[in-house]
């Protein structure tokens, strides 16, 4: 009985500890799993909630620096937009997706995992008011961290917005 215990227990651990996203075993291959959506999706769910958004170049070219876009941004990056509309109340005006031009990394724009957000006083409020500072990040920008883990950092002149998931959909 002892070693029917040990071997349950030793599964359970290697299970958790391997597990995508869990532990110190995750790997940058476990943000490239993330369900991808189209630019047509995200439109039709940022429309459905009222989101806009806009581009100095007018156009939503993945491979255009002055264009925003949505495609194969990540389903839960989406949804995270939508709640944060949905618990925040503001008026929000995305003007940074996944085109070119952002920061490299795992969880970065182009990976689908960030958006940029217009800054406005209802947002800003709502993000201070509402979420735990962090302090600054690697590039000194002061950052705060929503309960579900999402960070949202305070580049100026918009939100830099890091969606690990879709905070609570």
């Amino acid at each position: 009985m002892k070693l029917r215990s040990a071997l349950t227990a030793t599964a359970l651990v290697g299970g958790a500890l391997f597990a995508p996203g869990f532990g110190v075993m995750a790997t940058a291959t476990d943000a490239q799993a993330a369900t991808k959506i189209t630019q047509a999706t995200a439109v039709s769910m940022f429309n459905s909630s009222g989101i806009t958004w806009s581009s100095s170049g007018g156009c939503s070219d993945r491979n255009n620096s002055s264009c925003t876009s949505f495609d194969q941004l990540n389903l839960t990056t989406a949804q995270g937009a939508q709640t944060l509309k949905r618990s925040s109340g503001c008026a929000l005006n995305i003007t940074g997706g996944t085109e070119t031009g952002h920061a490299s990394g795992t969880y970065s724009h182009w990976n689908g995992y960030k958006l940029d957000f217009a800054k406005a006083t209802c947002l800003t409020n709502y993000v201070k008011n509402t979420f735990t500072y962090i302090g600054l990040r690697g590039d000194g920008y002061p950052q705060w961290q929503s309960g579900a883990g999402n960070l949202y950092a305070d580049e100026g002149n918009h939100w830099d917005v890091t969606f690990y998931n879709c905070g609570g959909c």
